[in-house]
């Protein structure tokens, strides 16, 4: 990990440990040659390699714009009080998950909709690149 000036540069379990603790992240991707950036409950599977997973519906833009694409996948957390906090972004593939037995698992132990879906799809972000930093904040303040 390196230091400069009140920021500390997290390694990848840090990361994967961080995003372990919070429900909500952002989903940055393109949409219509535009970036876009959508906040979504998430879960990380812990059962490969820490994936992000997402569940939403078969239908949804989000499904539509990012299957089979790279896309980022980044969530925080700050304290405004201190000026201290986190931040992890996961970089990799988005893939809707197909096998019936991966469905039938994640359905078990993913991440469940905060919307109600009646049908819902699970999207696998791969944990391609993850980069994460620390800001220490202001000593001092109460």
């Amino acid at each position: 990990m390196s230091h400069t000036d009140g920021f500390r540069t997290l390694d990848r379990p840090e990361c994967l440990r961080l995003l372990a603790k919070v429900p909500v992240g952002r989903v940055v991707y393109t949409r219509q040659a535009l970036p876009a950036v959508l906040p979504i409950n998430f879960s990380l599977d812990t059962d490969t390699d820490a994936s992000v997973l997402l569940c939403t519906s078969p239908g949804s833009d989000l499904v539509q714009a990012i299957d089979g694409v790279v896309v980022a996948f980044e969530a925080d957390e700050f304290d405004a009080a201190t000026r201290s906090g986190w931040s992890v972004v996961v970089t990799g593939r988005a893939t809707v998950v197909t096998d019936p037995a991966e469905h039938k698992r994640l359905s078990q132990t993913g991440p469940s909709s905060w919307m109600p879906l009646r049908e819902p799809v699970f999207v696998r972000i791969e944990s391609e690149m993850v980069t994460g930093r620390e800001l220490k904040g202001t000593p001092g303040l109460q």
